[in-house]
């Protein structure tokens, strides 16, 4: 098979996987090396640096021939579909060419699992290191780490990439065990915890021994399917906030459960992609680590999952008025960051200038405080914004017309790099 024709192949079967973006290294100039993390070249935004730049990543598969038959994937091992499989020298080549042609900026290299996990992890690190010494490639590299591989061959993995991922795929041990019963939570749980216990150990050795390899340095994320199972909003926060606190997870991504095959056990092919759940995780996700917020916090027994027409923040405020409006003047940080539409960096500009000046309304519309939705929920001086009346049922009222201007409309499209037309 042509190289272009597996390219082909194994980019499209990379198409679903999420988990892809690079922020938090910075991998600078070397010399006798080619490529950085730094640069700056324009490209089209399949990831973010730590700098928050918009960069390209060559996205691929090892290969797509995969010994597991888990009922959502589009590569399990009963699916009729085309196979592929890179040679390490074929992907190293590849990418190194690509990045010559000012194409790419890194590499996400995920695989099926081909006879075992260690004998597709072995491929996965020959490649890489062809790139890292042969070729001298000095670029971001994010790779998966794949369940079941022995601990030798994730920390090999661990100091070629400089991110590591284990896919948690769904979100419980029974949807697992119901669609991926050759899985299992421990399997993936398992280098989840080498990984970090690894990332941890080697920040002490880097502090004593100024050689010392870098292992991940860009740290470690999953991924889970949102929709393809029944669990809760409240049972999937939760557990991302356990991945956060026991893993020391940099992100956990949330897919939303596109049907691309057929079965008894998952949602019908009309079923559409729960793409608003999906955005609402991810506002929630960002609530439990930059703003204060726990899971227990957001949701609970009565509310299970998150409203669709109001963001997770809004929707806590509205259930706790009885803490508003918070005073500009004197509140802490962390009761700012409470406050609908004010943000972290919002937050610090107030804190800031309050120390030099009394703070009113017009003040805060020149340090760019968005008021749209903060107007309700604080004051100045113990004022309140001029001209502002409102109860409890006309706040809910306004900040739900707030929000339907920002969603997308109805039949609004899920963007994609890959689609085709015919």
């Amino acid at each position: 098979m042509e190289l272009l024709d597996k390219l082909t192949i194994l980019a499209d079967a990379a198409k679903y996987d999420a988990a892809c973006t690079s922020s938090g290294v910075k991998r600078r100039y070397q010399k006798g090396r080619v490529g950085n993390t730094a640069s700056t070249i324009n490209g089209c935004c399949h990831s973010f640096s730590a700098d928050g730049r918009c960069i390209t990543l060559l996205k691929v598969l090892m290969t797509n021939c995969c010994i597991y038959d888990c009922k959502y994937c589009i590569n399990r091992r009963s699916n009729d579909i085309r196979r592929a499989t890179f040679t390490p020298r074929e992907l190293a080549e590849l990418t190194i060419g690509f990045f010559r042609r000012n194409y790419i900026e890194g590499l996400f290299l995920s695989s099926g699992v081909l006879k075992n996990a260690d004998y597709t992890t072995e491929h996965m690190i020959e490649a890489l290191s062809l790139l890292r010494n042969e070729y001298r490639f000095n670029g971001y590299i994010h790779a998966k780490t794949i369940p079941g591989t022995a601990p030798e061959l994730i920390r090999q993995l661990g100091l070629l990439a400089d991110r590591l991922s284990v896919n948690i795929e769904l979100p419980s041990s029974q949807a697992l065990s119901r669609l991926c019963p050759e899985k299992s939570k421990q399997a993936i749980f398992a280098p989840m915890k080498q990984i970090a216990h690894s990332v941890q150990e080697n920040r002490h050795d880097l502090i004593h021994y100024r050689h010392t390899p870098k292992f991940a340095p860009a740290g470690q994320s999953t991924q889970m399917i949102i929709g393809a199972t029944p669990e809760s909003d409240r049972h999937i926060l939760h557990l991302s906030q356990g991945l956060y606190q026991k893993y020391r997870l940099k992100r956990v991504f949330y897919s939303a459960y596109i049907p691309v095959v057929e079965h008894t056990l998952l949602p019908s092919r009309d079923t559409k992609p729960p793409l608003l759940r999906e955005h609402r995780l991810y506002q929630a996700d960002w609530l439990l680590r930059f703003y204060g917020f726990t899971a227990e916090e957001l949701l609970d027994d009565a509310h299970p999952n998150f409203d669709p027409n109001l963001d997770p923040k809004c929707s806590w405020a509205l259930q706790h008025l009885e803490q508003f409006p918070v005073e500009v003047c004197s509140a802490d940080y962390e009761m700012l960051l409470r406050v609908p539409g004010i943000g972290t960096v919002s937050a610090r500009r107030i804190l800031f200038v309050r120390r030099n000046c009394r703070l009113t309304f017009e003040i805060l519309k020149k340090l760019r405080i968005v008021l749209k939705r903060a107007q309700y929920f604080i004051t100045c001086n113990g004022k309140m914004a001029e001209g502002l009346r409102f109860n409890e049922t006309s706040l809910r009222r306004s900040l739900l017309a707030l929000e339907a201007k920002e969603l997308p409309a109805e039949n609004a499209q899920q963007l994609s790099l890959f689609d085709h037309t015919e």
